[in-house]
């Protein structure tokens, strides 16, 4: 089953049982999902792959989580559990994430495989991590690690 149809079938779901938080988490996920279809078809592709949808729920969670940070600094509580009732929801449907020994790691098998050497194979590097761990890890973090495995 598709991502897609786990949250048609999670939104018939949290209508059956009145989870009204679960419900407008998922309606906005699917929303974001409407506009980022429309904005493909305008550039002549197709649907979103669960890989584009998993990368949308992510910088879904890191936008949340910045409205958290926020939000307690300046002394929002409410608004800032309300973020994280969003942020729960949504990672539902992530895998989990790698741990950073994890992705140190996978950075070391993926300069291995792309013969690496020097900053100028960054973008290889990055672009083989991507492809194969998307929705596993923060892809700002693995760049930091990357660049330092490439420069020392």
């Amino acid at each position: 089953m598709s991502l897609r149809d786990t949250l048609m079938e999670d939104v018939k779901t949290a209508m059956k049982a009145g989870e009204k938080a679960k419900l407008s988490t998922i309606r906005m996920i699917q929303a974001a999902l409407k506009d980022k279809d429309i904005e493909a078809r305008g550039l002549g592709k197709g649907q979103l792959t669960d890989d584009d949808i998993l990368a949308l729920m992510q910088k879904m969670v890191k936008q949340r989580q910045e409205s958290i940070a926020i939000y307690t600094q300046a002394g929002r509580n409410e608004l800032a559990a309300g973020e994280q009732a969003e942020v729960e929801v949504i990672n539902h449907y992530l895998p989990r994430q790698m741990d950073e020994p994890a992705i140190k790691a996978a950075i070391a098998a993926t300069i291995a495989e792309t013969d690496a050497a020097s900053m100028k194979d960054m973008g290889k590097v990055v672009a083989g991590l991507k492809a194969r761990y998307a929705g596993q890890m923060d892809f700002a973090k693995a760049s930091q690690l990357v660049k330092a495995a490439l420069s020392g």
